[in-house]
């Protein structure tokens, strides 16, 4: 890597830890939300070139169509543009985007880049929650702006509890993995935690900067209340079921107990994955 870019990587981590992440992501969260004409139809134009959006694939094709930003950002897919394998052992992509990392977690700890690693205790945010998965096995995919924004069950479960956990709202690309430590375990989430045929699973929804929301079906959209939240739920999902959504790109964790599952060897780091897509099998 040239000095320049280099110079380019610190001055953006730099940025982040000045700028007022919270009250920018408020900021934004208002304009996409704005169902004024002109307001939604200049961020939505100006968003759909920026990134290349794939309009072919939403269930509604036409981007102007939508009430607003967010309504547009969360949009839905035309049925069957995505395939939820039906393989009783697979365990699939809970959306569309990219393998940050994925495999074994390390008496309690998880790989995020190189030189880069947080607990799944500081994950979760409760030792006892985090007990079942200190030796299991996680996988890390990032969503980008331009990928597809809904969150769907990697396994079939009983969501059991939802966590929301406050935090920063860094960037979560691969600059800041690589070197802002513990990112996923200091922005703000929402860890979904559910009873499977394979015992505890997790499935993670990490916040990140201008990230406008989260929502999960048992939820709603999160409000941010500054403290822990834990909430109690008996709610049974499909595999392939909608689980939640994010308003701006963001980074999803899926977490499995100990010798229950292994991953196909053929995703590694930046692998692309899309929803549905078996990442492994049950074992």
């Amino acid at each position: 890597m040239s000095i320049t870019s280099r110079l380019k990587q610190q001055l953006f981590i730099q940025a982040q830890k000045v700028v007022p992440q919270h009250r920018l992501s408020r900021v934004v969260g208002k304009i996409a939300a704005s169902e004024n004409p002109v307001v939604k139809t200049a961020v939505i134009s100006a968003f759909k070139a920026k990134y290349g959006i794939d309009m072919s694939i939403a269930e509604q094709t036409n981007a102007l169509k939508y009430s607003s930003f967010n309504d547009f950002f969360t949009r839905g897919l035309r049925t069957g543009v995505r395939q939820v394998d039906s393989d009783v052992t697979s365990i699939v992509s809970p959306a569309d985007g990219a393998i940050s990392q994925l495999g074994k977690i390390e008496d309690g700890d998880v790989f995020q880049a190189k030189g880069q690693k947080f607990t799944v205790e500081a994950l979760i945010a409760d030792p006892q929650l985090a007990q079942p998965f200190k030796n299991g096995e996680f996988a890390t995919v990032y969503l980008s702006p331009r990928d597809y924004h809904r969150v769907h069950m990697p396994f079939a479960g009983t969501l059991t509890e939802t966590l929301y956990v406050p935090g920063e709202l860094f960037s979560v690309n691969q600059v800041t993995a690589e070197n802002i430590p513990g990112l996923f375990a200091r922005n703000e989430r929402m860890v979904c935690l559910f009873d499977t045929e394979l015992g505890r699973m997790a499935v993670v929804l990490v916040g990140a900067m201008i990230v406008a929301g989260i929502e999960t079906v048992a939820t709603g959209k999160v409000k941010p209340s500054g403290r822990i939240e834990l909430n109690q739920h008996d709610l049974f999902l499909e595999k392939g079921a909608e689980l939640g959504r994010f308003y701006l790109g963001s980074t999803a964790i899926i977490l499995f107990e100990e010798n229950k599952m292994q991953w196909d060897e053929k995703f590694k780091a930046n692998s692309t994955v899309l929803m549905g897509e078996a990442l492994g099998h049950t074992i």
